[in-house]
């Protein structure tokens, strides 16, 4: 027999490295704090401030100190719409059940409509406000209302409280480096990718790596805003890593527009790919500077003026390289700068985000109605357990609405669920009932979370399912102040949590999610809708903020399996993307009153006429790539230098929009969303 799983090392608590047995120690240790200090405070049910101080672990200080306040937000939130609901509607079951179901189906609406801590707030003030009161049902005095309000708050906060004493005394990883180390890899990332799409060659690496790229700025978005919180040096900075992110988001369109230009140019120099490689590995040295990169791409200077196309990609590639440059500048002043030091990087907004406010409205709708049914299946039947029904319910409609696969979520949920019934329930009634002294109930409790959170960590693939394990345990032992060990009430209770888990479950799967195609079809057109803005004289987003804005909507399906809905959001958020530089470059000739000015009005003039909400109007995408065609051809042979680099913008916008005409010629009559541009 081998027993060698016995052996410590094999052990869960001897794989563990330092990291994480200090993650679990400051986590395990918070809870059974939590526990304790609401005991001493004498709240009635202690085990929701060890809930509290489970949900608000996290693995750095910044995720901390961001989800400790929204979380203190939304829960004073949630108390103060309980108290106001209980308070008028609690004698009226149907005029209840209306309030709370609008009540939740609102939160659910605006915790949609935001990331990170805002969506918190409200999810939690919508399920707070849940939790509450349905537990007031029975309740005949509004001061009773107001005394459970207060003690559902104060057992939160202390384990808010506890979860950051914790963090304090075994303090994590810090946001900060974590932010910069990711900077810097990022940065280095981009010219691997470079490399891959530079080539002539179409792969699918090249779609997932672009996926990739985009996605992992995004998420640093997430991380510098969490390093923001408990950093006082980059909150400094802030204006700082700010323009950082944009500025990796812009290097990454300038890698895409270079490859549309290298697809479209037949007559390629024949020492291009190597003089590409050259770049690359100089742009990684730490050292280089404008005159080293000079050097090697006067190799491909053009030397023929009037060769438009050459001198086109001269200076996109000159311009990628200058960009590059300025961002390794920038995250060298990062790390030497001194606290009193002022940097002052050229000024852009906050990365645009993307909100459905369709699919956030109909996921209301079904909170909303999943709450009404509940209610009336409770008060035709007067069950006593439907109130852990309803807010197990509630939990459920309002955190799993904006997940893509909510079914999965669910069903994790009803297996913790499952598992948590079983072993709590000999947990309290075996050993549980036979202690009196709540520190000896600790010394068992604290060995089991900590190898339930070294579980969690050791098992990525099983991860959700040992969190949601660890943060309902609470509700499942019941420790209350004075300790309840009523059998019945104990199993119809949670026969009620499993029953309010199905009932969401059902409302997901009657009303479910937009599919992936839907939701493809229903961004692109948003896509569509924003690129015609930014034709207009003075669009409501600045050019950056476009480009983060498509770039946060191509990341909605980044997890979806439907590989064609993926692809068709990647092409047209790249190609309207690169359509939108370039007329913004048109712009800039807005001070001139020669020709040119007519001639540059053309061409926007002509985007407004081919590109719709709907699609793109075949005939005059036809008429256009002529027209544009021939106007850079015609402007290439003018004398004036300014005319010639109107040329290389117009053959840019012309590389760009003929992908356009290459998937009409692909397919005859493509649907909506089946009008497409290659890979980027």
């Amino acid at each position: 027999m081998n027993l060698s799983w016995l052996e410590w090392k094999n052990t869960p608590w001897g794989k563990a490295t330092k990291a994480q047995w200090r993650y679990a120690l400051r986590n395990s240790i918070a809870m059974c704090l939590a526990l304790g200090v609401a005991f001493l405070l004498d709240l009635d049910e202690p085990y929701w401030a060890m809930t509290s101080a489970a949900v608000v672990s996290f693995p750095t200080i910044g995720g901390v100190i961001s989800k400790s306040i929204g979380r203190i937000f939304g829960s004073l939130l949630g108390a103060l719409a309980s108290m106001l609901i209980a308070g008028m509607c609690l004698n009226d079951p149907w005029l209840f059940t209306f309030f709370i179901a609008g009540w939740l189906a609102l939160c659910t609406y605006i915790s949609n409509h935001y990331q990170n801590n805002v969506s918190y707030a409200f999810a939690l003030a919508g399920y707070t406000a849940a939790i509450i009161t349905f537990s007031l049902t029975d309740a005949t005095d509004s001061m009773q209302v107001f005394d459970i309000t207060q003690a559902r708050v104060c057992e939160v906060v202390t384990g808010i409280v506890c979860g950051a004493l914790m963090m304090m005394i075994l303090p994590s990883t810090s946001d900060g480096s974590t932010l910069l180390d990711s900077l810097r890899k990022m940065h280095l990332r981009l010219l691997d990718h470079a490399a891959m799409l530079w080539q002539p060659d179409i792969t699918p690496q090249m779609r997932t790596s672009h996926e990739g790229v985009i996605s992992q700025i995004l998420t640093m978005n997430v991380l510098r805003i969490q390093a923001v919180w408990s950093h006082y040096r980059l909150r400094r900075r802030n204006n700082v890593l700010n323009f950082m992110l944009h500025q990796q988001l812009r290097l990454t369109s300038v890698i895409s527009s270079i490859r549309r230009i290298m697809l479209n140019w037949p007559d390629q120099p024949a020492n291009l790919p190597g003089v590409l490689q050259q770049l690359l590995d100089e742009l990684k040295q730490p050292d280089t500077n404008k005159y080293r990169l000079a050097k090697i791409l006067k190799d491909i200077y053009p030397e023929n003026g009037s060769d438009f196309r050459h001198k086109t990609f001269w200076l996109h590639l000159r311009y990628f390289c200058w960009q590059y440059l300025q961002s390794s500048r920038w995250l060298a002043k990062l790390d030497e700068i001194n606290p009193t030091s002022q940097l002052q990087p050229p000024k852009v907004s906050s990365i645009a985000q993307h909100t459905d406010s369709t699919e956030a409205a109909y996921n209301a709708l079904r909170t909303f109605l999943c709450i009404v049914v509940g209610c009336a299946f409770w008060i035709n039947t007067q069950w006593d357990a439907g109130a852990s029904a309803l807010t197990l319910a509630a939990i459920s409609c309002v955190l799993y609405s904006a997940i893509p696969s909510p079914i999965n979520s669910i069903t994790t949920l009803m297996k913790s669920l499952a598992l948590l019934s079983v072993v709590c329930y000999i947990a309290k009634f075996g050993l549980m009932i036979q202690i009196d002294d709540f520190w000896v109930f600790c010394l068992f409790l604290l060995p089991v979370l900590l190898t339930m959170q070294m579980f969690k960590l050791q098992h990525p693939a099983y991860a959700a399912l040992w969190g949601q394990l660890i943060v309902y345990m609470g509700s499942f032992l019941a420790v209350t102040n004075p300790p309840s060990y009523d059998f019945q009430d104990y199993i119809n209770d949670d026969f009620g949590k499993l029953a309010g888990v199905i009932l969401a479950g059902l409302a997901f799967q009657i009303l479910r999610p937009s599919s992936d195609k839907i939701k493809s079809r229903r961004i692109i057109r948003a896509l569509r809708r924003d690129f015609i803005d930014q034709l207009s004289q003075k669009p409501q987003q600045s050019e950056s903020q476009f480009e983060s804005r498509i770039y946060h909507r191509i990341s909605q399906l980044n997890q979806s399996k439907d590989e064609q809905s993926r692809l068709w959001l990647l092409r047209w958020g790249v190609v309207l993307l690169n359509c939108s530089h370039i007329v913004w470059q048109l712009r800039k000739w807005q001070a001139r009153s020669d020709p040119l000015s007519v001639v540059r009005e053309v061409c926007i003039r002509c985007l407004k006429g081919i590109m719709t909400e709907k699609g793109v109007q075949q005939k005059s995408l036809d008429a256009t790539l002529h027209e544009l065609l021939r106007m850079s051809t015609a402007l290439s042979r003018h004398p004036e230098k300014a005319a010639q680099d109107l040329a290389g913008l117009i053959w840019r916008l012309y590389c760009s929009l003929s992908q356009l005409q290459q998937t009409y010629q692909d397919k005859p009559q493509p649907s909506e969303t089946e009008l497409a541009a290659p890979n980027p």
